[in-house]
């Protein structure tokens, strides 16, 4: 026996021809991206992102592994460069007086290590441009 070939109708090829490019065949609107502060909105800004539908739960996953993976990146090499946005790098804090707001009593607050970020030469034009107005 031979094999039939699927064919699709006349229909859901025009259809498929005259949707506009950008625009999901579900008939959703195309994603725009939006300013987040929070881990949360951040998840739901990823989740709608996605063309595929996808739930809350593997967006927040995705964003959790997308950290850990850059973080340990940092800490494995030293930085971590995103083109057109920026580096993080590791940068080493000296041993230096402090002062407890408790009691005022003057302390010695150890040599640490953090992360700092310097953003690409593009990106930070682009920051200045919209903080200007």
């Amino acid at each position: 026996m031979a094999k039939k070939k699927k064919e699709t109708s006349k229909k859901t090829k025009k259809k498929a021809a005259k949707r506009p490019v950008g625009k999901a065949a579900t008939g959703k609107k195309a994603w725009k991206p939006t300013a987040v502060s929070t881990k949360t909105d951040f998840v739901t800004q990823l989740k709608e992102s996605i063309e595929s539908e996808v739930s809350i739960k593997v967006a927040n996953d995705l964003f959790d592994k997308h950290s850990a993976i850059l973080g340990i990146s940092i800490k494995k090499n030293g930085r971590f460069i995103v083109t057109g946005f920026g580096t993080f790098n590791v940068k080493k804090r000296k041993a230096r007086k402090g002062r407890n707001p408790q009691t005022g009593k003057t302390m010695m607050i150890k040599a640490s290590k953090t992360v700092s970020f310097k953003p690409a030469p593009k990106y930070k034009a682009t920051l200045q441009l919209l903080c200007s107005k």
